[in-house]
């Protein structure tokens, strides 16, 4: 079964609901037998790579809060996230484009590293001190090292900013068109979709009713088609 996942590295209930997903599929019976992709979303496709903001400053301009409600908001992620054992910055995180986290976060899924990084990038903007967006390319290139990944190699995807764009868009439209108007999104087998930072109970709910749902295979085999085997390919006869 596979299971995917659409978030951003900005998203504060990604780096929640992805704890709670994956309470549930820790306990999930068939958990060995499911493979988890992680897709692309922008919250802010439009800033400028530059462009950087404290969190509660992007708040009170996108919603019309005032600083106040900004930070209750922010303390109640908080304890949301440490709820879940997260480690979580209330105050001073600030907020940025995050388009080359996800062109590398798809190079790492080349290399079979991507929920490594992932977990990396969330740890880092939501409870480490030190800036993701600040810090220039270096700082995404030691996430990458810390993943597994060659610094050279992840300095090379950064440098270049076509490089794994076109996935990152591709999953964006695939998002729109799936109904995605807001992560963490979770798409189960393409049959079923959970939106937002369920509770774990919701995700175990979706991944019993995914798994037990599986159609099995129906094959369609007329019983005169040639076909290759173990014991070699059948020979026509005339």
């Amino acid at each position: 079964m596979r299971v995917e996942i659409w978030s951003d590295i900005a998203c504060p209930w990604c780096y929640v609901g992805k704890a709670r997903f994956e309470k549930a599929l820790e306990a999930f019976p068939h958990r060995d037998q499911v493979e988890v992709i992680h897709r692309s979303f922008e919250l802010d496709p439009g800033r400028a790579k530059g462009d950087v903001q404290p969190v509660l400053a992007m708040l009170t301009k996108k919603y019309g809060m005032s600083q106040a409600q900004a930070q209750a908001g922010e303390e109640n992620l908080g304890a949301q996230a440490a709820a879940e054992g997260l480690d979580y910055r209330t105050r001073d995180r600030d907020h940025g484009n995050t388009f080359d986290m996800h062109r590398l976060l798809h190079f790492a899924k080349e290399q079979g590293r991507q929920d490594e990084l992932i977990q990396l990038l969330y740890r880092a903007n939501f409870a480490e001190e030190r800036s993701v967006f600040t810090e220039g390319d270096e700082r995404l290139v030691e996430l990458a090292v810390e993943a597994g990944l060659d610094a050279d190699a992840a300095r090379t995807v950064l440098a270049d900013r076509a490089a794994y764009a076109d996935e990152v868009r591709a999953d964006e439209r695939e998002a729109a068109e799936l109904g995605a108007n807001g992560v963490p999104f979770f798409v189960l087998d393409r049959a079923y979709g959970v939106s937002g930072a369920q509770p774990a109970e919701v995700f175990t709910q979706a991944l019993n009713r995914a798994w037990g749902n599986r159609s099995p295979l129906q094959l369609i085999d007329d019983g005169g088609a040639q076909a290759c085997g173990p014991d070699g390919c059948e020979v026509p006869q005339r």
